[in-house]
């Protein structure tokens, strides 16, 4: 690591911890050239995640979408940001986990829609209009009968 005081090629690790995300590792070093100290962060190095869209253009994974669906789809019921973020987090998890460089747009989605469903009905029903494009009542009223099936079983 390149001294930041003197840009002398070759520093040592003094103390190394987590940070505070868990995802990182903090660094303290020392110049072996100058003595100054200085911090480094170094993280895992993520493959691109990409998704395919419904008209088969590709597009980088992007977790704030995801939270800005959940955000207006929960307008005005009992879900909390930090229950937001928690869904928004598992589902890139999950995906990432999954080791593949691309998934369809429909299967992030239906993911969303599983956790969603266990937060808040009144949300899942809202996330889901929107993103089933519901033409019709009818296909809407299949919606809420599929949500009051699974309650009742």
């Amino acid at each position: 690591m390149k001294c930041p005081f003197c840009g002398f090629a070759d520093s040592k690790v003094i103390d190394s911890r987590p940070a505070e995300d868990g995802t990182t590792i903090r660094r303290r070093r020392e110049c072996l050239d100058c003595q100054k100290r200085f911090t480094t962060y170094e993280t895992v190095e993520r493959m691109p995640l990409m998704v395919i869209k419904r008209d088969g253009s590709r597009q980088s994974f992007d977790k704030v979408k995801i939270i800005n669906g959940l955000v207006r789809a929960c307008e005005k019921r009992p879900v909390t940001m930090a229950q937001i973020e928690g869904v928004a987090d598992e589902v890139e998890q999950e995906l990432r986990g999954r080791l593949e460089s691309e998934v369809q747009s429909e299967k992030v989605g239906e993911m969303v829609m599983d956790r969603l469903k266990g937060l808040d009905e009144i949300a899942y029903v809202r996330f889901a209009s929107v993103y089933r494009s519901f033409k019709d009542i009818q296909t809407f009223m299949e919606e809420l009968a599929k949500i009051l099936g699974e309650k009742q079983a």
